[in-house]
C-alpha cells in the first residue's frame, strides 16, 4: 500500500515545515510496518512538499494514522499549510528490485 502526500507550506513557512515533517520521519522509523516513509522537497517550489509512504498492509497503514505523534503533526503543520494537503492512495504493481 503506498501513499503520497503533497503539502504546501504558506510563505515564510517552509522552514518550519520542513523540520515538523523531518522529525516526523525520525518518528515513523521505529514503526514495524512502514517499510518506507520518504520526505521530498521540490526543486521548482521550495514550499511544496511531498512524503512517499509505503506500508505492508492496511493494518500498518491504520497503526501509523493511530499513533499519537501523526495526530500532533497535524496540531503543528495545519497553521503551516498553505490549502489542504492533497493525499493519494495507490496500489503497487510492478517494481525493480534495487541493489542496497
Amino acid at each position: 500500500m503506498i501513499v503520497v502526500a503533497r503539502l504546501k507550506a504558506k510563505s515564510s513557512k517552509e522552514e518550519e515545515m520542513e523540520m515538523a515533517l523531518r522529525e516526523m520521519v525520525s518518528k515513523v522509523e521505529e514503526e514495524e510496518g512502514t517499510l518506507a516513509y520518504t520526505l521530498h522537497r521540490s526543486q521548482k517550489d521550495p514550499s511544496l512538499f511531498l512524503l512517499y509512504e509505503k506500508y505492508k498492509d492496511k493494518d500498518a497503514l491504520s497503526y501509523h494514522s493511530s499513533t499519537p505523534y501523526f495526530k500532533e503533526l497535524f496540531n503543528v503543520v495545519g497553521p503551516l499549510l498553505d490549502g489542504t494537503p492533497g493525499i493519494e492512495m495507490y496500489d503497487e504493481i510492478a517494481r525493480i528490485k534495487m541493489p542496497l
